[in-house]
């Protein structure tokens, strides 16, 4: 799941219908993915954006834009590397940071410099020599914990790594597969960041040891597991604590009703790792030119400023706007665990393999 704080599912759990998602296409004269009249963006589950927003570059670019959801993160880079030669479309959106490697390795993109790249930021910048792919949206992959449990049994909220083994939060922590699960993947980086090749394993003996529990996705463990989401509280959920996003309390709160005063959930701040998303034109694509249009599009200030409410992440193309909501409720860390590319791309899945041995076997 992408960086986020996922609209789509919070807004399941939260019960609510429409609104959030938009983008698919289903005129009769649409042509495919290879007609000159629709470009096709494949990605994950959680993609989202207004459609007043979609409907404005369909009209300036003439292109109809149809969308191809794919499953987890993990599993959507996965399905699109073994259909490289024969694409489901022309733009994949949603490769993140943590799996960046598996993606550029395997000749997923072709190269393409979007119109309005000189606007992005320039953290998250990255293949500046070929532009394979290009930032879209960032956030922090970050423990959240259930302020009312805590208040009731009168203990501190974790804030740290460090904290999470402590006797107090034993049999309070639920988290997502790393295998198959982009903010469980992000979460095991975020360990390995802070304790290094020689002790995140040490680390994660601790945490199995103090009861972590281990589930399949995103949405079973914040929407059914945690009992601070509006999802958890009606599926009756009992961990208090949760890997999910730094952007996920005010999504609690925008989407209430009636809205509290204050988030119910907080953000575990020190135990944040840095999560960029990506998008790039698909190698083999049928409709390259409406796939180019299509990542100017993504970059440009109108998707940018729509894209935070939607898809809950926060922009990455300099003066975006960044809504109220975000600054009040869910501020970007301060300083988010993060690692270089490289030693993503030559430990991930040696890491995935020990982590899966060590936790689910």
């Amino acid at each position: 799941m992408s960086i986020t704080k996922k609209a789509s599912a919070l807004a399941v759990g939260l019960g609510l219908v429409g609104g959030l998602a938009a983008c698919g296409s289903s005129s009769g004269d649409d042509q495919g993915s290879g007609g000159s009249k629709t470009v096709t963006l494949v990605s994950h589950d959680s993609w989202a954006a207004s459609k007043s927003v979609i409907a404005d570059f369909e009209k300036s670019s003439g292109y109809k834009v149809r969308v191809l959801e794919d499953g987890d993160a993990g599993q959507a880079v996965n399905k699109a590397v073994l259909t490289k030669d024969n694409p489901q479309g022309d733009v994949f959106f949603g490769v993140d940071n943590t799996l960046l490697s598996r993606a550029l390795d395997n000749g997923l993109f072709q190269p393409y410099e979007p119109k309005g790249s000189d606007m992005i930021l320039p953290q998250y910048r990255v293949d500046q020599d070929e532009h394979r792919v290009t930032p879209i949206d960032t956030g922090e992959i970050c423990v959240n914990y259930d302020k009312a449990y805590f208040s009731k049994h009168k203990l501190t909220p974790p804030d740290s790594f460090d904290d999470l083994v402590k006797p107090e939060y034993k049999n309070l922590l639920v988290t997502e597969d790393a295998g198959g699960s982009s903010p469980g993947l992000g979460f095991l980086l975020g360990t390995a960041a802070k304790y290094g090749d020689a002790g995140w394993e040490g680390y994660w003996k601790k945490l199995k040891a103090n009861g972590v529990k281990v589930v399949d996705s995103w949405e079973q463990a914040y929407n059914e597991e945690f009992s601070g989401s509006s999802g958890g509280k009606k599926a009756k959920g009992d961990r208090p604590l949760v890997v999910s996003y730094a952007s996920s309390p005010p999504a609690e709160v925008i989407y209430a009703d009636p809205k509290p005063a204050t988030a119910p959930t907080g953000v575990a701040t020190g135990t944040c790792f840095r999560q960029v998303e990506y998008a790039g034109l698909l190698s083999n694509a049928k409709n390259t030119e409406g796939g180019k249009a299509l990542l100017d599009f993504l970059i440009s200030k109108e998707f940018q400023d729509d894209m935070p409410l939607n898809m809950f992440v926060y922009p990455v193309r300099e003066a975006a706007q960044v809504p109220p909501e975000f600054v009040k409720y869910g501020p970007q860390a301060k300083n988010p665990g993060t690692l270089d590319p490289k030693k993503i791309a030559d430990n991930r899945d040696q890491w995935v393999k020990s982590w899966t041995s060590l936790l689910l076997k």
